[in-house]
């Protein structure tokens, strides 16, 4: 049986300051991305990001993971590891990291992804969630390809979006997997008719609870499941991070042991926010803004204050 932790309005904000550590370390992978760096100067961005925070990285060591970031590239899903490969222009690099603060004596954790095109200007929320995307030609990117990671990052953070704002109704965590999957499948119809593709859910790698630790319950799936899932209630902070692949989501975990591929080499994107729910209402506590510019088109306003 699950058993979230349910965290006091003063621990909630002890969460925000690792938040946006991570938020300033999303800013500052955006910045750095491009052609010929490589993905292991990209983790050092990171860990100087965090460094100059005063915080800690979450993700080195954790289970045995080398490095302070997650960075995957084109067919790589999540658990990417940095090293010596060079970012190329027209790549879609998701990044999935985080940060903690000691507050009280706890470690109070902050977890988020976001992927990025290379080459194309990255879009703000208040932007996306107005329709703007990025357009034009990357230089010597195909158009195709480049049209399918495009649009490939944008439904998956739009079903990022839909999930968070379900979240702020929510009873049981299978909503805001409804909400997710109801999303992508609404996208794909239009993309398969449009590109000639249809982007899926991959299975078995789920968002999370999170609070003194970077892995807590409840499981938060993307996609619907069978039975009764975890009830939402104020207190709880919980990480919702859809993955979706260009095509057949089947994957594989290379020898690393660590870097998860799709088996058909066809690309994926990964967006993720660390979310919490108050007694007043949810706020995006890996989101500079609390979340305001994403929810915005749900008629939703994040709470920026948990006392």
């Amino acid at each position: 049986m699950e058993r979230p932790t349910i965290k006091s309005p003063t621990e909630l904000e002890y969460m925000r300051e690792a938040g946006l550590v991570v938020a300033a370390i999303h800013q500052a992978l955006i910045d750095a991305t491009k052609p010929g760096v490589t993905t292991a100067q990209l983790d050092q961005v990171v860990a100087n990001v965090v460094a100059d925070a005063g915080a800690k990285p979450n993700f080195l060591h954790y289970q045995g993971f080398p490095a302070t970031v997650c960075i995957s590239v084109n067919d790589e899903v999540v658990h990417g590891i940095p090293g010596k490969r060079a970012i190329q222009l027209g790549d879609i690099v998701s990044y999935d990291c985080g940060a903690y603060v000691v507050r009280a004596g706890k470690k109070w954790h902050g977890d988020a992804a976001v992927t990025v095109v290379v080459g194309d200007t990255h879009i703000p929320d208040a932007q996306f969630v107005q329709g703007i995307r990025p357009e034009g030609e990357v230089g010597g990117v195909s158009p195709v390809t480049l049209s399918r990671r495009r649009t490939l990052s944008s439904v998956t953070r739009g079903s990022m979006w839909a999930g968070i704002a379900a979240a702020a109704k929510a009873k049981r965590t299978n909503d805001v997997a409804a909400a997710i999957e109801d999303f992508v499948e609404a996208e794909g119809a239009a993309i398969q008719a449009d590109q000639g593709w249809s982007p899926e859910i991959i299975e078995g790698y789920t968002g999370h609870g999170i609070g003194t630790h970077l892995h807590e319950d409840p499981t938060v799936y993307n996609y619907r499941t069978r039975g009764r899932s975890g009830k939402l209630v104020a207190g709880m902070a919980i990480c919702i991070e859809p993955m979706v692949i260009a095509g057949d989501s089947t994957s594989a975990v290379l020898d690393d042991e660590w870097t998860v591929v799709t088996v058909e080499g066809t690309d994926a994107a990964h967006w993720e926010h660390t979310v919490a729910i108050g007694k007043h209402g949810i706020s995006v506590l890996t989101a500079s803004d609390a979340g305001a510019a994403g929810l915005a088109p749900f008629g939703i306003t994040p709470i920026r204050s948990f006392i």
